[in-house]
């Protein structure tokens, strides 16, 4: 009895100093916030090759591996090494001449975008200024003068950057060469650092599997190992399929926004394309984000050219909604619009374009952890019957949900969305 009685208290004792050391360590990370941020910002710096390198080896890592068992085939098995040697290499180039071939295409047809820009904006504002004042919507005195001075501060802006502003800026950009030079080479350097973890990791990718394995089972549970692994495996199909099918197909919506707007012979085409292309990466609140800048430049070289394209963008982003986009990606994510949203605007909030990139995947993934928790949770309480009719309500398609809700005597949440026949 007394070491069952000491059993009990020493499990309350670690309980409370656990819960003691969190609290302390939370309101240690809440007090010194800043200098924590500062901290984490510092190993960030430090580390950027091996994010870089770690983002590559995951972009690449499918492509090797399917790389590697086809040439495994071709030698009908042998030569192992040799075959994920050339995999690796293969996938390495193959990844290089896409970013290669993609920077040729885009760059020199941005630059030349803005530069013809830069040089026609100043004349389209004021010509925009004459339409708007001889219309229906500057007939009031007040919002006249409004226009003409937002209009006349943005074309003396504009004037005096082209015209002045390269020597100021050559002048900045002199006397700030040593740390232009340096940020340059450094940035060289981590993405040539970069390539060669990519190299190691992808070789190494298998021998870290077995080691993390190997770390799982020695310091976890056997009921935590094979959790943690199913929960892996579902965020790496959860990344890797919504950012593949991303990219896919925000590359299929660039593709078809230039043609687009070619055939509507709309001006800075490949800019446009662009923009679009890269903004469509964001869930949901991608298209807004990408037509809005467009159709503002639209707007002030030809109305009409702006009305046009902003009903393509529509037509296209309908497209890609409701065709491409589903038969791309699917329902990879498994979340609601609510959850997307929540998801886009609190880790967009946090970490800015990159949060709103990777913030649906992840949030998934938190999603369904806590999902698992809460319908163990409701199975060890004997409350399966809830999880049967919440599937068999919101998850039809879910056919053992159905056999199950179908076996259930009284349905528990069904009654509360049951339609009322009086009504």
């Amino acid at each position: 009895m007394k070491r069952e009685e000491n059993k009990v208290f020493i499990k309350a004792g670690i309980t409370a100093s656990i819960v003691l050391i969190v609290a302390v360590v939370c309101f240690f990370l809440l007090y010194r916030f800043e200098d924590v941020s500062a901290l984490g910002q510092g190993l960030t710096a430090i580390l950027q090759p091996f994010i870089y390198g770690g983002v590559l080896t995951f972009l690449l890592s499918p492509l090797c591996g399917k790389l590697e068992s086809l040439f495994l085939k071709l030698f009908h098995g042998k030569h192992a090494k040799l075959c994920g040697g050339a995999a690796i290499l293969l996938s390495v180039i193959i990844a290089l001449l896409i970013i290669s071939l993609i920077c040729l295409i885009i760059i020199p047809n941005t630059v030349r975008s803005l530069v013809s820009l830069m040089n026609t904006l100043p004349g389209q504002i004021i010509e925009f200024s004459h339409r708007m004042e001889e219309g229906i919507l500057f007939e009031d005195p007040v919002l006249q003068n409004w226009w003409e001075g937002i209009s006349t501060q943005i074309s003396a802006s504009i004037e005096d950057f082209r015209v002045n502003g390269v020597m100021p800026l050559a002048q900045s950009l002199l006397s700030g060469t040593a740390s232009y030079v340096t940020g340059f080479l450094t940035l060289l350097k981590n993405l040539l650092v970069a390539v060669v973890i990519t190299v190691y990791l992808l070789a190494s990718r298998k021998h870290f599997l077995v080691q993390a394995k190997l770390f799982l089972n020695g310091v976890c549970p056997e009921k935590w190992v094979k959790l943690i692994e199913e929960e892996v495996t579902y965020a790496d199909r959860m990344f890797n399929g919504f950012f593949m099918g991303k990219l896919l197909d925000s590359a299929i919506v660039g593709v078809l926004c230039f043609a687009g707007c070619l055939v509507m012979k709309l001006p800075s085409v490949p800019l446009i394309s662009v923009i679009i292309g890269v903004t469509n990466i964001i869930p949901f609140f991608g298209p807004f984000i990408g037509a809005i800048p467009c159709s503002l430049l639209l707007l002030l070289e030809n109305p009409i050219h702006c009305l046009m394209f902003v009903i393509f963008i529509l037509i296209l982003q309908q497209l890609d909604g409701n065709v491409i986009g589903p038969r791309i990606l699917g329902n990879t994510t498994g979340l609601s619009g609510f959850w997307v949203t929540f998801a886009i605007l609190l880790f967009g909030g946090m970490w800015g374009i990159s949060g709103m990139i990777v913030g649906v995947p992840l949030f998934a993934v938190i999603y369904d952890i806590a999902r698992k928790l809460i319908y163990n949770s409701l199975r060890k309480r004997g409350k399966t019957e809830m999880i049967q009719e919440y599937r068999s309500v919101f998850h039809p398609e879910d056919s053992n949900a159905g056999k199950d809700a179908a076996k259930a005597k009284k349905p528990l949440l069904a009654k509360l969305f049951k339609k009322d026949k009086t009504q």
